[in-house]
């Protein structure tokens, strides 16, 4: 068995070690084999990813573990790796690869980046986004059909604000919905008109979507708006997603939507896709649109709903109890099956979106909070909070920054 294979890309040599490495046990899909996944459909995957600053989410073991954010590109790396600072409101820098060409994207991949996810500014210009994303997110039991009208408003939406819509999967179960902006505004702009968007889609469609920013008080499919805040990201155009199939993040016609079926557009199947009709993204970046439209509309309907800051300490609107916090999600769901088996009359009034079991980004890689909302349960009937079935605490091993004197 090689311990590393040395390819050609864009004329570098791109050394991807331990070639077999197998990465979807169930796909049987290799490292070596992700690699060329990527290269066969590199210029689509360029596009979503091309000069701009990318965190690496790394897999070093396969997606059976859980992935490491990583900010900062190893030390020891080509010299032809580009990097971009970044600077946050908490005072923090990091500097964080840009991908340029396919040997970049190659050598990512190396490191176990299984999707790419990149900022939404180019590292000419950290300061002003160029791209408008939104997140439709179906709550559990929501199906494909549901999906795609609320696709549809959010279309009509960016089209009546003068913004052209570029829909793909999301390599799960949602849909993501790209816009290209003229860098000319900042990311607190950009934020309140994608969550502009998200109100005027719950307004058009308020049985189907919400705009709510609480888990536990959202119905059909929430318009996540708050992935265009400055810290974070979103898989990329052609990113495969660390599903057991290798399901892939991809780019659809408006056409293809109504029909799609996202389990199939897999590593396996999607090159095939790329080479019959190339890419529908391709005229992506001759679309690129003004907010303004959208940020009047913002004037007209006052101050929306805030996302959380800090802690996010609120007291909820419902019955919330807290069953675990633990690293892994396997963890989680062992800690969830063993509430239900102490509280055995209560499963059967949940419905399936009161089993609340969310990845939380910790320091440097997800942590998982269980939590049941119990506004199906009679009030006498209601368990009350326990102690915690696993007690994880994420910021353990983080030291935190002395404050100065002035603070």
């Amino acid at each position: 068995m090689p311990t590393s294979e040395t390819l050609l890309v864009a004329g570098r040599e791109v050394t991807i070690t331990s070639p077999d490495r197998v990465v979807f046990p169930d796909a049987g899909v290799t490292k070596l084999d992700l690699v060329r996944y990527y290269l066969a459909i590199a210029d689509g995957a360029l596009r979503g990813v091309r000069g701009r600053p990318m965190i690496l989410k790394r897999f070093v073991k396969g997606i059976a573990e859980e992935a490491v954010f990583q900010k900062r590109p190893p030390t020891k790396r080509p010299d032809w790796i580009e990097v971009a600072e970044l600077h946050y409101a908490s005072g923090t820098s990091a500097e964080e690869v840009v991908v340029r060409d396919a040997a970049t994207l190659a050598w990512v991949v190396n490191l176990g980046c299984v999707d790419l996810n990149p900022h939404a500014v180019l590292a000419e210009d950290l300061d002003h986004p160029d791209e408008l994303r939104i997140d439709l997110d179906p709550v559990p039991g929501v199906g494909w059909a549901q999906m795609v009208h609320v696709a549809l408003v959010v279309r009509g939406v960016l089209e009546d604000h003068a913004l052209v819509g570029w829909p793909k999967t999301s390599g799960s179960r949602g849909i993501h919905i790209y816009a290209r902006v003229d860098p000319q505004w900042t990311f607190p702009e950009m934020r309140r008109a994608a969550q502009t968007v998200a109100r005027e889609v719950e307004r058009r469609a308020p049985d189907l979507a919400t705009s709510r920013w609480w888990k536990e008080e959202r119905h059909g499919v929430f318009v996540d708006f708050n992935q265009n805040a400055k810290d974070r990201t979103v898989a990329s155009a052609y990113s495969v997603r660390a599903l057991p199939d290798a399901r892939v993040s991809t780019p659809l016609r408006w056409d293809e939507v109504r029909d799609c079926r996202p389990e199939d557009h897999t590593v396996a199947t999607v090159p095939a896709r790329y080479a019959d009709i190339g890419d529908p993204w391709a005229g992506m970046d001759a679309t690129s649109g003004s907010l303004l439209p959208l940020l009047e509309l913002a004037t007209s309907m006052g101050p929306g709903e805030k996302a959380p800051k800090g802690t996010g300490r609120r007291v909820s609107t419902m019955p919330l109890i807290e069953v675990a916090r633990t690293k892994t999600k396997p963890e989680a769901l062992d800690a969830l099956e063993r509430w239900k088996a102490r509280h055995p009359a209560v499963v059967p009034l949940l419905e399936e979106a009161d089993v609340l079991v969310d990845g939380m980004r910790g320091s440097s890689s997800l942590w998982y909070r269980v939590r049941i909302n119990l506004q199906h349960v009679p009030e006498n009937g209601r368990p009350a909070q326990e102690p915690l079935e696993v007690d994880y605490d994420p910021w353990a091993a983080r030291s935190w920054p002395r404050a100065s004197p002035s603070a």
